[in-house]
């Protein structure tokens, strides 16, 4: 069953009053420190034959920080990091964030666009990338002081950041600090940077802690990307908090992550329930064994009963966790702790300590339990707002809560249960794929007219993307997605088109009606 840990009520962000962990580390650089303090020797990282113990990391975390303030960085410029599921990629959260930068992790799937728009709207200082994305890089910004690669490429080596420098005062980090801008993206297609602040990445790693009960045996395996708030929070920091070790996997793939669980007696992972799927289709999945492995954490999608059976049937000793949040809630607003009741499997669990759920009509007026409404969620898990984005803040939040745009409901025993997604977005294993951001990339193109996204149904992804374009004279379907594919993530490509003669079809207010779209997907 979940700890128990003491609470009390503190002002947040000027404005905010809310429940918050009564003991706690101040920041995440504290939350390292007394991890390094506690298990100097133990292992923190593992990424193939490499080993690095809490004490390696906490020197390099040093020597990071150390060398940005040499270099004359200091706190609150933001750091950009296009990085993959790397050593690095810790290495840089860790050493920048000491040093008070804010770190802005950016996907390797994005394209040029992308990444410029992100380096752009947070006027970041310095950027750290692999090399194999370097041919992908927008081009220089005013602003973007330094430049550092890791492996060959045109910038200074990775490596020089990481040597022994000269002891520097360090920043007197605040818990109200932000210490990372994760960019999600918005209905206008335009990402929003959602500040997460050390407070609130310290009550979500604790609801982990206490919620699934992990600690410093825990062997967590990251195997969904870093740069996401499920890799970032409830995987790679939810770990250092409890000195467990972090395996890395560079990218997921079922047979290599079923064999490295195995060797590495993993215990706890987080991942979306495609991943699982893919573990139970491998031939040979009764094979490895697996019988340490005690936390099955998902989110991001429904887990198919099927699934849930097959998992429960082959490894009985597992705990099937749900849980449900968001980059603006830090990751968990949700759990579904060890002990729970079978029988509430298809809800998201109950709400994390400290947080606060409320289920509203669109006045914003809170429903009985039972009835479907839009879930406003609070505590000190919530981000304050979005980067230099004042609009975007005002319609997101509300006296404290953010509104999700999920539609969900509360039942008696106060398990939450999500039901439908108001915002118009696909999910496709896991990954948020807003329609207008696509639709928009395709306006652009010459031969569509008009175009509407919508998800297909697929039984490993959940959704696909599939796009309608009015093209009279018809459409190239490798262009259109070529021309996309230069703009967009991949996963964000179209991956079937259907191409009409005749315009969208559309309400009397001139709405485009996808429930029509869908219906005459679903005949073809």
């Amino acid at each position: 069953m979940p700890q128990q840990a003491a609470l009390r009520f503190e002002v947040l962000y000027r404005d905010r009053v809310v429940a918050c962990f009564k003991d706690r580390p101040a920041s995440i650089d504290a939350m390292l420190r007394a991890a390094a303090a506690r298990k100097p020797e133990g292992i923190a990282l593992v990424l193939g034959e490499q080993r690095i113990t809490y004490a390696e990391l906490d020197r390099i975390a040093g020597n990071i920080a150390g060398n940005l303030i040499a270099t004359g960085f200091r706190p609150g410029e933001r750091i950009a990091m296009l990085l993959g599921n790397c050593l690095e990629f810790i290495f840089c959260a860790l050493g920048a964030g000491r040093a008070g930068m804010i770190v802005v992790p950016l996907n390797t799937r994005q394209r040029a666009p992308e990444i410029d728009y992100v380096l752009q709207q947070c006027g970041a200082s310095a950027l750290v990338y692999d090399a194999d994305c370097e041919a992908n890089l927008p081009a220089p910004r005013a602003g973007l002081r330094r430049q550092w690669v890791v492996g060959d490429g045109r910038a200074a080596s990775f490596a020089d950041l990481m040597a022994a420098a000269t002891p520097s005062p360090l920043p007197d980090l605040q818990p109200e600090d932000t210490a990372y801008l994760l960019y999600t993206s918005g209905t206008t297609g335009n990402p929003k940077g959602a500040m997460l602040t050390h407070a609130s990445i310290i009550h979500s790693v604790l609801n982990f802690e206490h919620g699934y009960g992990l600690s410093d045996g825990d062997v967590t395996m990251l195997a969904v990307p870093a740069s996401h708030v499920t890799g970032l929070v409830a995987l790679i920091l939810a770990t250092v908090n409890v000195a467990g070790t972090l395996v890395i996997m560079p990218a997921f793939k079922a047979p290599e992550f079923l064999a490295l669980a195995a060797r590495e007696r993993m215990t706890y992972t987080l991942m979306v329930p495609a991943m699982y799927n893919l573990c139970l289709l491998q031939p040979d999945f009764d094979k490895y064994d697996l019988s340490v492995w005690r936390i099955a954490g998902f989110g991001g999608a429904p887990m198919p009963e099927a699934t849930i059976e097959r998992l429960a049937q082959a490894l009985p000793q597992l705990n099937l966790c749900n849980a449900y949040g968001s980059t603006e809630t830090t990751s968990p607003a949700t759990m579904f702790p060890p002990g729970s009741p079978v029988g509430k499997i298809n809800s998201v669990g109950r709400p994390v300590t400290g947080a606060h759920i409320i289920v509203a009509d669109d006045d914003g007026r809170e429903v009985p339990r039972g009835q479907d409404g839009e879930l406003l969620i609070a505590g000190a898990m919530v981000v304050p707002g979005y980067w230099d984005n004042p609009d975007a803040t005002r319609n997101g939040f509300v006296g404290g809560y953010w509104r999700s745009g999920d539609i969900g409901r509360m039942d008696a025993e106060g398990y939450v249960y999500v039901v439908d997604r108001k915002k118009d977005m696909i999910n496709r294993a896991g990954f948020k794929i807003y329609c207008t951001e696509v639709e928009n990339v395709m306006s652009h193109h010459p031969a569509i007219l008009e175009s509407a996204v919508v998800g297909k149904p697929d039984p490993v992804l959940g959704e696909r993307v599939h796009a309608f374009a009015y093209s009279p004279e018809g459409g190239d379907e490798t262009a259109i997605r070529q021309y996309c594919a230069e703009r967009l993530s991949d996963y964000k490509v179209p991956e079937s088109i259907t191409f009409l003669k005749e315009p969208l079809p559309r309400n009397a207010n001139g709405k485009i009606l996808k429930t029509e779209l869908r219906k005459m997907m679903a005949s073809s």
